[in-house]
This record gives structure tokens, sequence and C-alpha cells, in this order.
């Protein structure tokens, strides 16, 4: 299952965050996929775009990274899923 991750920078933490993911990587446990991010232009908000079959992982990822800020989880699904899912009812 797909989840859009929103996390929140804390104040003034953007250049630690980068530092730790240059130093440490991204952390994830095996099973918790990152596919893709994408970052506002105030260093402010993160959106990730992650993969996984176990909701769970998020809570080991999140801890390594709770220090600098915070964190909302979204299942997702794609544009062309959303348009086959709810097609039957157009």
């Amino acid at each position: 299952m797909l989840y859009m991750v929103i996390e929140y920078f804390n104040a003034g933490a953007a250049v630690d965050i980068y530092r730790r993911a240059r130093d440490r990587g991204r952390q994830l446990p095996p099973g918790l996929e990152y596919v893709d991010s994408w970052v506002d232009l105030d260093y402010f908000r993160c959106f990730q775009l992650m993969r996984t079959d176990d909701r769970a992982l998020f809570e080991v990822w999140i801890e390594a990274w709770s220090d600098l800020g915070h964190f909302e989880i979204i299942p997702v699904r794609t544009s062309a899923d959303a348009a086959q899912h709810i097609a039957d009812k157009l």
C-alpha cells in the first residue's frame, strides 16, 4: 500500500535533518520503501511517498526522526487506481 507522509520540520531543524540523512541514511526498517519526496520552499514540510504492507513499520522509522519533527501518515492510491475504484459509481 502507498502512503503519503507529511513530515513537519521543527523550527530550524532542516540542517540537522539533512545532516542526519547524509550521515545515517533514511533509517528505514526492512519492509518500508521510500518512493520519492518533495520539500516545500521554506523547509517546513517534506512530502514523502512511501510503500509498505505493514503500517506499524512507520513507528520504527518515526522513532529515529521524532526529535526533529512530527509526522502525518495518509494512505493514498494513484489517480488511475482511484478512477478504477470509483468507475462503477459514475
